[in-house]
């Protein structure tokens, strides 16, 4: 493993720099926090996304206080490939739910930075209308060379948005890949975005994530591409009946709808609370999130001790040599690995 994509080692490195020289205030963040306040809860997030230890350590005991306002919320997963209308769809879903009464936050997460190291924020220019109501927090995560990393500071920022009062959690992911994992380990139900057309599209779309969706949505199901949307919710409908049944019992619904003229947006709400109301009444919804805590433990537990492990002063210095040996093929992985071990054993 490449030293610098270490899990959770840094998120946004020229940020950490500078908020090495912020001071942060638990106190104001948590009596902040308490009160819905957006900028205490933004510091608060940044606060999280640090890798400095004593900024981690501040995070830790913020979260700590935060643990009994968690929990009450809503988390649901968007996907989908991009120029799918993710960003439109979530707009008009969550001016819909602001209507209703409700607070929502939208975070992202976008693998492709860590590629291209561009910037997300576009899609919080994209949705000017929520990004300008009171009752609205979009938080895009910081690109970064670890999503492993990222997904977990996204985990986190769940925790300070639902004590700061926030009912809904949208959770956006762009593209289709491992990012979907990590979302859906940390949501209540997972919703699938693809455009009318379907064929083609269809064998292109992996069996896992077709397995980890509950609700799938044919999006921009409008003007003079309803009849093509329909014909894809058809097919789509048919392939999802060779998949196993779901434990939870619930039967995933593929609707259509169109972000961009409020279609079907109020269905697919309707079906969110009968997802919720079905898992909630046969005990699913809390086996879920109590398997998620776990999982979220050793995922935590995991990147701890690598990050330990590679501190390590003998790891460390070793670790670059093996490394070229074996880019080289002169030793196998295996055996570079056992001989590391063996270093971090003696201390």
């Amino acid at each position: 493993m490449d030293q610098k994509n270490t899990p959770d080692r840094s998120i946004n490195p020229n940020l950490n720099k500078l908020q090495r020289k912020v001071h942060f205030d638990i106190d104001s963040l948590w009596a902040g926090i308490q009160k819905g306040d957006v900028v205490q809860l933004s510091k608060a997030i940044t606060l999280i996304e640090s890798t400095h230890a004593k900024h981690q350590e501040l995070s830790r005991q913020l979260l700590e206080r935060c643990m009994p306002l968690t929990g009450n919320s809503i988390r649901i997963g968007i996907t989908g490939t991009p120029g799918v209308g993710k960003s439109t769809f979530i707009e008009a879903y969550g001016s819909q739910l602001i209507e209703a009464g409700e607070k929502i936050a939208v975070l992202t997460i976008d693998p492709s930075s860590q590629i291209s190291k561009g910037s997300i924020l576009g899609d919080k220019t994209r949705m000017e209308k929520l990004a300008g109501h009171p009752m609205a927090f979009i938080r895009p995560s910081p690109a970064g060379d670890s999503l492993g990393g990222v997904a977990r500071k996204t985990r986190e920022t769940i925790m300070l948005c639902e004590a700061a009062g926030y009912s809904r959690i949208l959770i956006e992911t762009v593209g289709v890949g491992q990012s979907e994992i990590a979302v859906h380990s940390m949501v209540d139900v997972f919703c699938l975005l693809l455009l009318p057309g379907g064929g083609d599209e269809l064998q292109g779309i992996k069996r896992g994530i077709m397995e980890m969706a509950d609700i799938v949505l044919v999006n921009k199901a409008d003007e003079d591409r309803i009849k093509m949307a329909q014909a894809t919710k058809r097919d789509y409908a048919n392939a999802l009946h060779l998949l196993p049944p779901k434990s939870n019992g619930w039967t995933v619904q593929v609707m259509t709808v169109s972000g961009l003229q409020g279609i079907g947006i109020q269905a697919f709400e309707s079906q969110i609370q009968a997802y919720i109301e079905q898992v909630k009444g046969n005990d699913s919804f809390h086996k879920k999130r109590a398997e998620q805590a776990s999982y979220w433990l050793e995922e935590s537990l995991q990147q701890q001790v690598l990050n330990t492990f590679l501190e390590h002063p003998e790891v460390a210095s070793l670790y670059p040599k093996l490394k070229e040996q074996v880019v080289r093929n002169q030793i196998s992985p295996f055996t570079a690995s056992d001989e590391l071990i063996q270093r971090f054993k003696k201390k």
